[in-house]
C-alpha cells in the first residue's frame, strides 16, 4: 500500500491530530475555551479550523489543482490573518501537517526506504506553504487598504463637520 493511501485510510485521525496541532499555536486560554465548546455556533472559529483542516487535507491527497488547493487554504489564512499573529506564527498551521506525518510515518518508512515518498508530500506541504503565503499577504492587503479608507473618511467627515468642505452634488466634494 502506497503512503497517499495510507494517508487516506487515516485520514479521520490525522486531521484531529492536524487541528489539534493548529490549535495549539493558540493562547491557553483560547485553547480551553475551544475544546470545551464543541458547538459550531458557539464556537465558529473552532468548527472553521476543523472544517478547513479536514478540506485542506483532502485536497492535499488529490492534489490535482493549484486552484483548489488555494480554495482550500483561503479561510483558514483569512482566520489566521485578522487574528493577533505574525506573518510566520500566521502560517505555521501548514508545516504543522509535517509534523503529524512525521510522527506518524517517519519511522515505518526508515526501515523500509519509504522516505522518498514521505519527502514529496513535504514538498507539496511546502508549495502549499507558498500559496498561503500569497494568500496571507493579499488579505493583509485588503486589510490596510480598509484601514486607509476608513481612515479617509473620518477625516472626510471631520473636515465637513467643521465646515471645513461642503459636500456638492455636481462635483463631490469642495473646498471652502
Amino acid at each position: 500500500m502506497d503512503l497517499i493511501q495510507r494517508l487516506t485510510q487515516d485520514r479521520d485521525r490525522l486531521v484531529d491530530r492536524w487541528a489539534e496541532l493548529i490549535l495549539e499555536t493558540y493562547p491557553p486560554e483560547t485553547q480551553e475555551v475551544w475544546r470545551k465548546q464543541s458547538d459550531r455556533f458557539a464556537n465558529p472559529v473552532g468548527a472553521a479550523i476543523n472544517d478547513s483542516a479536514r478540506d485542506l487535507f483532502d485536497v492535499f491527497l488529490q492534489w490535482d489543482d493549484a486552484e483548489r488547493v488555494a480554495e482550500a487554504l483561503d479561510q483558514l489564512v483569512r482566520i489566521r490573518t485578522v487574528q493577533n499573529f505574525k506573518p510566520s506564527q500566521a502560517l505555521c498551521f501548514v508545516y504543522l501537517l509535517k509534523k503529524v506525518l512525521r510522527e506518524t510515518y517517519m519511522k515505518e518508512l526508515a526501515q523500509c526506504d519509504g522516505l522518498e515518498e514521505l519527502m514529496g508530500l513535504e514538498t507539496r506541504i511546502d508549495t502549499m506553504g507558498l500559496i498561503a503565503l500569497d494568500l496571507y499577504t493579499q488579505a493583509r492587503e485588503k486589510i490596510f487598504q480598509m484601514r486607509v479608507n476608513e481612515v479617509k473618511r473620518t477625516q472626510h467627515n471631520l473636515l465637513r463637520r467643521a465646515r471645513m468642505i461642503v459636500d456638492s452634488p455636481a462635483t463631490g466634494a469642495d473646498e471652502r
